[in-house]
């Protein structure tokens, strides 16, 4: 079957599906085996600075999600967000929007070097515009870059904890488990676990013969 992955938006739900070929690369789930304590509270807050950058915004704009604006209109009317943090937040949510549309026409285009830059661009965000990663999933994107074969790494889900992922070549596979969960285990104190993902079909009903 095709691989594909799902381009969703989450403001009318509407999607379409997109090549997802990723050659010889494999993606790689992370797992920091760490529990996620503060996951729900965080991300409560952090939708709350969204929304109260939204309400600042419209003092002028007229919008009713930061996925609408583009980096150039953000970057003119930010001033209106009287705080330093809702920038940073909303900043975020802005260019992770225009990174999805990136990241979907490099996979349009079947372009898997901007792919991944575009995930570690992500992470990027995530760590220092966010602020919803924490040292381990830090530990895992930042050792996971430095691997060999690695297209792209970053953490998924809400964050402080939970798993990443990484785009990592087939035959590398091996020395990146090794070499990450060394790593990893050095600096956090216990190991993460790591799982190759394969990409299948969605659900779908099944007739009984």
């Amino acid at each position: 079957a095709d691989q594909r992955a799902i381009y969703l938006d989450t403001n009318s739900l509407e999607y379409e599906l997109v090549p997802l070929d990723l050659g010889d690369h494999v993606i790689v789930i992370m797992n920091t085996n760490k529990r996620r304590e503060l996951a729900d509270s965080k991300y409560n807050e952090r939708r709350a600075e969204c929304e109260k950058a939204v309400e600042e915004l419209n003092a002028v704009l007229n919008i009713q999600t930061l996925g609408e604006l583009d980096e150039w209109t953000f970057d003119q009317y930010s001033y209106l967000i009287k705080d330093e943090n809702r920038i940073k937040r909303a900043r975020h949510a802005v260019l992770e929007n225009q990174r999805t549309l990136q990241a979907r026409k490099a996979l349009e285009e079947g372009d898997l070097a901007t792919f991944g830059r575009l995930v570690n661009a992500s992470h990027v965000s995530l760590e220092h515009d966010y602020e919803v990663t924490g040292l381990e999933l830090d530990t895992l994107a930042h050792t996971a870059w430095e691997q060999e074969g690695v297209l792209g790494a970053r953490m998924t889900g809400a964050g402080f904890g939970g798993c990443g992922i990484a785009i990592v070549h087939k035959d590398k596979v091996e020395a990146f488990t090794e070499n990450v969960g060394k790593t990893y285990t050095e600096v956090v104190g216990y190991e993460p676990s790591f799982y190759v993902a394969e990409i299948a079909g969605g659900s779908r009903v099944l007739s009984r013969k």
